[in-house]
């Protein structure tokens, strides 16, 4: 098999053991196009693009507004369909499926984080945590509470199980959101601006627990318009006008919990 400039790279980089040795392709974009009209005018949000994501990669999407990032993030997220081209998740085509199958794609495959962290509000982090599972009939209520306090410990909430929304922090809440993104077992991770909604110090916190779960094998998309993110991921892929104008592995990765340790000491 000849591989490419970036395969070469990753190869490289796997090598030296800041990334998981794996062929397998998680995510399979090919010249993928994606027009809205508006009025009488079609807007070209997706101009074409190409790239692969493979399995235990941590990938940061980058691009200002307008760049095409939220729709390639809807169609990554099987919310959208593109207007032509190919995408594939976990080598599965996603174009031709009716809305019902992509939801259950959607379900079964992917873990959301969102940055509003769209947790229901009255419900405590274990019944949140358990609303994916809901969906599948085939995990009963025990196999269910075991999973979602299995995630919640993973994320470092076994003692919050039982808290609300409201009685958790921005942080605490961010952790449940991604507890419940990991209890269906997802091939791939989704996060849009995941950090947005935090401070420096929490941001850190999240952004070591996301590079704990690439080190773990986890596959992360992690969609942001903040450059300095860029610096925690293995790989960032830089958006422009509905075109990828950057695709490279970064050589420089810099560890989320060592910039944590870095700040200076909070006042009691």
């Amino acid at each position: 098999m000849k591989l490419g400039p970036l395969d070469k790279a990753m190869r490289d980089e796997a090598s030296a053991g800041t990334l998981p040795v794996s062929v397998k392709k998680i995510i399979e974009v090919e010249n993928l196009r994606r027009d809205f009209q508006v009025g009488e005018e079609t807007v070209h949000a997706l101009r074409g693009i190409s790239f692969d994501i493979r399995e235990g990669e941590f990938v940061t999407i980058m691009g200002s507004s307008g760049s095409g990032k939220s729709t390639l993030l809807n169609i990554l997220g099987c919310l959208d369909t593109p207007t032509s081209g190919e995408y594939r998740l976990d080598g599965i085509p996603v174009r031709s499926m009716d809305k019902d199958r992509r939801a259950e794609i959607r379900n079964r495959k992917i873990g959301f984080v969102f940055q509003s962290y769209n947790l229901l509000p009255k419900t405590t982090a274990l019944e949140n945590v358990e609303l994916p599972l809901l969906y599948n009939p085939a995990v009963k209520a025990e196999e269910r509470r075991r999973r979602s306090l299995d995630a919640l410990q993973k994320v470092g909430l076994a003692d919050r199980v039982q808290h609300r929304s409201n009685q958790m922090s921005g942080g605490q809440q961010q952790r449940v959101a991604i507890a419940r993104a990991l209890v269906n077992d997802p091939v791939l991770i989704l996060a849009d601006e995941a950090t947005g909604n935090l401070d420096t110090r929490t941001s850190y916190e999240i952004l070591s627990l996301f590079q704990e779960l690439h080190h773990a094998g986890r596959t992360i998309v992690f969609v942001t318009h903040n450059p300095e993110l860029a610096r925690f991921s293995s790989r960032n892929i830089v958006l422009r006008d509905g075109h990828v104008i950057q695709d490279a592995p970064n050589r420089d990765l810099r560890s989320a919990k060592d910039a944590l340790l870095a700040l200076p000491k909070e006042d009691d």
